[in-house]
């Protein structure tokens, strides 16, 4: 797909100048702009790079939450259950001290075998997670703690008992709650960021990403079932989607990409930790200083300038 946009960019900058115009002057402001253009294509990553970050972003031993905390947070206290109905095993909620600072954090928790990706639903919320995570975040609020989020999830779960306990709503509620927070927010996407599961703890003050994960609104998979019949599409999918880094800090969904070390976070925890850990610090650091209502403000106008939209006004037939 890029390369045949890049053929034809090729094709019209070469044509373009070939052709003179009055007094010997050509198209150079055209031909400007198709260099732009051109420029601007060659530096996207390619269709396979796009989808080397999606296999990234689901490597088995890319590190998941609670690797991060060992690695990034002192004191570090889980909290279990939402005091409604269970605990979800696919939530973490927890206290740590970071650099020295209290905070609070939240965040998906896959598994490495598979009795440990049953017990964590794969990565996939019930509404009591969500219900968990709310309860972690009004903790943080009452006594103003920052909150961090870590997203790892491929969406929230699927299955009848999680719509019958209110998934929807769990998932709106969470929303609103964070967007009321009077205390500071960095969300990052560790792994994968699905569709509502992800966005229900990501609506932050910054939200970064790190180098290899993705966030969408649908898997490639999901995404080429509905459009292809067929989910070996998938990679055609990711190309129409670009779910990657670059692509969301270009569109505006995020803030900044954190860097992983060379072959991706499963290469090197240490450093992967290190690196978000450094990442997380500098995020909260722009946030310092600021009072509950302009975090608050800020936060609201964040996500209400995301996307792009235009008016058509249609014309009546003559």
């Amino acid at each position: 797909m890029a390369g045949e946009a890049e053929r034809r960019l090729r094709d019209r900058l070469a044509r373009l100048k070939n052709v003179p115009l009055l007094g010997g002057t050509r198209l150079d402001a055209e031909a400007k702009r198709l260099e732009k253009q051109l420029a601007d294509l060659e530096s996207q990553p390619s269709d396979d790079e796009i989808w080397r970050s999606v296999e990234l972003a689901r490597h088995s031993e890319r590190p998941y939450t609670l690797d991060y905390v060992s690695r990034m947070l002192d004191d570090w206290v889980e909290l279990h259950g939402d005091r409604g109905r269970a605990d979800d095993g696919a939530m973490v909620a927890g206290l740590g001290s970071l650099e020295g600072r209290t905070i609070v954090l939240v965040g998906m928790q896959k598994g490495r075998d598979i009795q440990e990706r049953t017990k964590r639903q794969f990565g996939m919320p019930y509404p009591e997670g969500y219900r968990k995570a709310m309860r972690a975040m009004e903790l943080a609020d009452r006594h103003g703690f920052p909150v961090i989020s870590l997203v790892d999830t491929p969406g929230a779960y699927p299955g009848v008992a999680a719509e019958q306990h209110g998934q929807g709503g769990a998932i709106a509620a969470s929303q609103s709650l964070m967007a009321r927070l009077e205390v500071p927010i960095v969300a990052c996407v560790i792994g994968e960021g699905g569709s509502g599961g992800a966005i229900a703890i990501a609506l932050a003050d910054r939200v970064l990403m790190q180098e290899n994960a993705l966030y969408s609104v649908i898997s490639p998979e999901g995404c080429a079932s509905i459009l292809w019949r067929d989910s070996k599409e998938a990679p055609k999918a990711a190309a129409a989607l670009r779910p990657d880094a670059r692509h969301c800090l270009e569109l505006g969904v995020i803030d900044a990409i954190v860097p992983e070390p060379p072959g991706g976070a499963h290469t090197d925890h240490e450093a992967a930790a290190r690196m978000l850990g450094q990442s997380l610090r500098n995020a909260l650091g722009l946030l310092d200083g600021m009072s509950g209502d302009e975090l608050r403000r800020r936060r609201r106008q964040r996500f209400r300038r995301i996307g792009v939209f235009t008016e058509a006004l249609a014309e009546a037939a003559s």
